[in-house]
C-alpha cells in the first residue's frame, strides 16, 4: 500500500487551504478520511460475506462430485455385459477347445489358444485368460495377442486377476490435459483415490452373480466382479465364469479383464458439467457478493468517515452524504441517526453556551449590586444609611446562594436522570400524600389542598414511568407557586385524569393567572413572575426551568394555562404535566 499512503498525503497537501492554520474543511476532511477508510481493497465485511456465499456452494459441488449411486449404476451394467460376454467365450471354449481322454474332457491349450485369440479380436481392449480347473494358466489374450511367453507354471487364477500394466498397449495412456486435471481431482477425495478394490453399493446381491450346476450336480454361486482403481485412476473390471462342456463338466475358467472407460468417461461428463456450473456460480457468487459489500461496506466507511469528521473538525456542516440519508434501507437508518444524533449534541452544545451566558449575566447583577455597596458603604458615615447598606449586601449574598444551589441543581438534573432508572409510579398516592403533608403543616390563611381522580382502579391505576423523587421535586416546585399566588384561603386541586396512552397530571390554584404575553416564556431559564407581595430576588427564575428539563427527560410535556369561568374571566393558573402510562 506505498503508493496509496503517497496519493493520501499528496491529496492531503493539495486540498489543505492555505490561511487555515493546516486545518482542513468539513467536506475535504470528508473527502480525506473516506480515502483513508479505503485503502484496504477486500474489507473484512466482504471476506465474510464471500466465505458465507462461497461455503455451501462448494460444499453442495463436493457433495455432487461422489455420485454413488450413478456410479454404481454404471458399474452394474459394464459388469451385466462384461459377464455376458464371458459367457459367450466360455461357451465356445467349452465346446471346441476340448479333448476327450480316458480321464474325462480336458481343455486343450493346443486348439484353446488360437480361438480365445479369435474371440478376443473384436474386443482389443478385454484381456481373456483361460485357467485349468486346477488353476494352471491355459491361454492368455495379450500373450497371445504380443507373442511374448506365457505365464511361468505355478500361477493360479488369484495371482494374475488384478495385475494390469497400466502402460500396456490395450490400455494406452489419455493425453488430454482436461482428463489429466480430472484424474488429479479425482485422486484428492478421500473416497474415490488410492489404489484399492471397490464394491457394488446395492439394495441386494449383485444381480450378474447367478447360481450355476457344478460337475457333481449341485448349485454354486459364481464369483463376483473384482472391481478396482488403478494407481494411475484406471478403473479395472474383472469377471469369471466356469468353462463348462454341455452344461454339465467343468474343464477350465475363463477370466476377463476389461477398463470400464465408458463408466469413467460417463462420470467424467457429469462432474464436468457439475464443475462448470459450480464454476459459473462461484464467479456469480463472487460478483453478486463483491456488489453486496459494495452496498454495505463502502456506505459504512463513509459513515465511519463521517463520524470521523464530526469529531476532528470545529464546523457544523452536515458531513454526513445527502446520498446515505436518502435511502430506505438499514444503512439509511443508520445515516439518519448519525446525523440526528449529531444535530442533538449540537443542540445540547448550543444550550450550555446558553445556560453558560445566562448564567453568566444572572450572577454579574448581584455582584455588581455588592460591588456598589461597598464602594458606597466605604464613603458614607451615617450609621442607618450603612445599616442598610449591609442589607442590601446580605440579601444579595442570599440571592447568589439560591442562585448558585439552583443552578448546580439545574446542570446535575441530565446527569443524574441519565443514570437513573425509570421505574412505574402510581400518580393518584403520590398527589395524596403531598397532600396530606400540605394540610398537616398549614398556617392559618394558607390556601386549602385537595386531590381529585378519574379513570384510577385497583385493576388498572394510573400508574407512569418516571424517577420518583424528580417527580416529587416538580410537584412540590408547582405546589409551590400554586401557594404564592393563590388568595388567603384558597383552593389548591392536584388531579389525575388518563389521556390515551399519557396520565395527565395537573396543578390548579385560584391565583390571579399568568399574563396571556408571558405564557410561552414562563418556563424560560431565569424567568421570573413573582407576586408583588414578596422581596425581589427571593426566587432565582429556574424552578419552572428545572421542572421542564426533567419532565422532558422523562419523555413526558408540561405546560401551562389560564382557569376561565363562564364569563370569561381569569380564576387562576393550571400547571398540566403529561407522561407515558403503564399498563
Amino acid at each position: 500500500m506505498p503508493d496509496i499512503a503517497v496519493r493520501l498525503s499528496a491529496l492531503r497537501a493539495r486540498l489543505r487551504p492555505r490561511g487555515t492554520g493546516g486545518r482542513l474543511s468539513g467536506n475535504t476532511a470528508a473527502a480525506v478520511a473516506y480515502m483513508e477508510y479505503r485503502t484496504r481493497l477486500v474489507s473484512p465485511l466482504m471476506r465474510r460475506i464471500l466465505l458465507v456465499n462461497m461455503l455451501p456452494l462448494g460444499l453442495l459441488a463436493l457433495t455432487l462430485l461422489y455420485l454413488t449411486q450413478f456410479q454404481n449404476s454404471l458399474l452394474e451394467a459394464e459388469v451385466s455385459a462384461l459377464r455376458e460376454q464371458a459367457r459367450i467365450y466360455a461357451g465356445a471354449l467349452g465346446q471346441s477347445a476340448v479333448t476327450s481322454t480316458r480321464h474325462g474332457v480336458l481343455l486343450d491349450p493346443a486348439l484353446a489358444r488360437p480361438l480365445l485369440l479369435r474371440l478376443t479380436e473384436p474386443s482389443p481392449s478385454a484381456r481373456a485368460r483361460l485357467f485349468a480347473p486346477d488353476g494352471q494358466p491355459v491361454a492368455d489374450s495379450r500373450v497371445e495377442r504380443v507373442g511374448r511367453a506365457p505365464t511361468p507354471p505355478g500361477g493360479t487364477a488369484h495371482d494374475g486377476m488384478g495385475e494390469e500394466d497400466d502402460h500396456s498397449p490395450l490400455y494406452p495412456e489419455s493425453r488430454n490435459i482436461g482428463e489429466r486435471l480430472y484424474n488429479w481431482l479425482l485422486s484428492q477425495l478421500p473416497t474415490l483415490s488410492g489404489e484399492r478394490i471397490m464394491t457394488l453399493d446395492t439394495p441386494d446381491t449383485d444381480p450378474s452373480v447367478q447360481p450355476v450346476a457344478g460337475p457333481n450336480g449341485m448349485r454354486i454361486m459364481e464369483m463376483p466382479p473384482y472391481i478396482r482403481r488403478t494407481a494411475h485412476q484406471r478403473l479395472m473390471v474383472t469377471v469369471a465364469e466356469p468353462v463348462m462342456h454341455e452344461g454339465q463338466t467343468t474343464v477350465g475358467i475363463i477370466q476377463l479383464t476389461r477398463e470400464a472407460r465408458d463408466v469413467d468417461r460417463s462420470l467424467f461428463a457429469v462432474r464436468s458439467s457439475i464443475l462448470s456450473l459450480f464454476l459459473m456460480a462461484l464467479a456469480l457468487t463472487i460478483l453478486l457478493s463483491w456488489y453486496l459489500s459494495l452496498t454495505i461496506a463502502r456506505p459504512l466507511l463513509r459513515l465511519a468517515a463521517s463520524a470521523h469528521v464530526m469529531r476532528e473538525s470545529s464546523g457544523r456542516t452536515d458531513t454526513v452524504p445527502e446520498r446515505l440519508l436518502l435511502r430506505r434501507d438499514e444503512i439509511g437508518e443508520v445515516a439518519r441517526a448519525l446525523q440526528d444524533s449529531a444535530s442533538a449534541l449540537w443542540a445540547r452544545m448550543d444550550a450550555i453556551e446558553r445556560f453558560a451566558a445566562d448564567v453568566s449575566h444572572e450572577i454579574k447583577n448581584p455582584l455588581s449590586s455588592i460591588r456598589s455597596a461597598i464602594e458606597t458603604l466605604l464613603r458614607i458615615e451615617d450609621p442607618e444609611r450603612q445599616r442598610r447598606l449591609m442589607m442590601i449586601i446580605h440579601d444579595d449574598v442570599r440571592r447568589l446562594d439560591r442562585l448558585i444551589t439552583d443552578i448546580s441543581d439545574a446542570s446535575r438534573v441530565d446527569a443524574e436522570l441519565s443514570r437513573a432508572r425509570a421505574e412505574p409510579v402510581a400518580v393518584v398516592p403520590l398527589l395524596s400524600v403531598l397532600a396530606e403533608i400540605h394540610q398537616t403543616t398549614r398556617q392559618p390563611g394558607q390556601p386549602v389542598m385537595g386531590v381529585a381522580s378519574s379513570g384510577n382502579s385497583a385493576e388498572r391505576p394510573l400508574t407512569v414511568m418516571a424517577v420518583e423523587d424528580r417527580l416529587v421535586q416538580v410537584l412540590r416546585n408547582l405546589i409551590g407557586n400554586a401557594i404564592s399566588f393563590s388568595p388567603p384561603n384558597g383552593q389548591i386541586l392536584l388531579s389525575a385524569v388518563p389521556a390515551g396512552n399519557m396520565v395527565e397530571i395537573a396543578v390548579a390554584d385560584e391565583g390571579p393567572g399568568i399574563p396571556q404575553a408571558k405564557l410561552d416564556n414562563i418556563f424560560d431559564r431565569f424567568y421570573s413572575e413573582r407576586p408583588t407581595s414578596e422581596n425581589f430576588g427571593q426566587h432565582s427564575g429556574l424552578g419552572l426551568s428545572i421542572s421542564r428539563q426533567i419532565v422532558e427527560a422523562l419523555r413526558g410535556t408540561i405546560s401551562a394555562e389560564n382557569r376561565i369561568d363562564a364569563d370569561g374571566k381569569v380564576t387562576g393558573a393550571r400547571f398540566v404535566i403529561c407522561l407515558p402510562r403503564v399498563g
